[in-house]
């Protein structure tokens, strides 16, 4: 599978819901199992375990509220750190997020979860996905300061928040993770050498687009 630049990452989707008739959020909730699959991986067979979720308010953090919950499933011990207002999300990310509610998954505003849960077992990144094409505002600075603090293991879902998706370089302040998660296909940032510190081992997880939406997507944007 070639790497997908941002604007063929945006045609998969694109069509995959519009053409081939596959709801979004059949799309996130495959994201979510695969990601989960990845953290479970990094953390090894033992239960209990502390991990802390930091959702961002676009799909990415719809990601991270699925992902959540499947490891809350698992058996695991989550504190969903929200890094913008729960009254922001839309669309698939505002299903996941109803979904939340109805549970009993604690969630708290990102410095309260940091005060919280201080030295998590991992911490999932899930703040920005590879739309970003412009520095994060504030407070993710002070996010990063404290993901850095905390040192301990970081996944990244997609891609690292603040990296950009198609130059591999930071944007601005930029989540260095021990290992990322991507969907569908490498990025073509990651080929680039600077990438890996920020990226990590990079796994590639299926969501279940069909492989005739991606290889349309690569016609369309060559």
């Amino acid at each position: 599978m070639p790497a997908l630049t941002r604007q063929q990452v945006r045609a998969v989707d694109r069509l995959a819901i519009e053409k081939y008739h596959l709801p979004g959020i059949v799309l996130m909730e495959n994201a979510a199992h695969g990601a989960s699959e990845a953290a479970i991986k990094m953390l090894g067979a033992a239960r209990n375990q502390n991990i802390l979720v930091l959702c961002g308010g676009g799909n990415n953090g719809g990601d991270g509220l699925a992902i959540a919950r499947h490891l809350h499933n698992r058996g695991q011990k989550i504190l969903i750190g929200l890094c913008t207002d729960s009254a922001k999300y839309q669309g698939d990310a505002l299903i996941n997020w109803r979904i939340i509610e109805a549970t009993t998954l604690p969630r708290l505003p990102w410095e309260k979860a940091f005060d919280q849960l201080p030295a998590p077992d991992l911490i999932v990144d899930a703040i920005f996905g590879t739309g970003l094409t412009e520095a994060p505002r504030p407070p993710f600075a002070e996010i990063v300061d404290r993901v850095i603090a905390a040192r301990r293991p970081i996944l990244a879902i997609d891609i690292p928040s603040g990296l950009d998706c198609d130059t591999g370089r930071p944007l601005g302040p930029c989540i260095r993770a021990h290992r990322t998660v991507t969907f569908v296909a490498q990025k073509v940032g990651f080929e680039k050498p600077e990438a890996k510190e920020f990226t990590g081992k990079v796994i590639v997880a299926d969501i279940g687009c069909p492989r005739e939406a991606i290889d349309e997507a690569i016609r369309l944007h060559p």
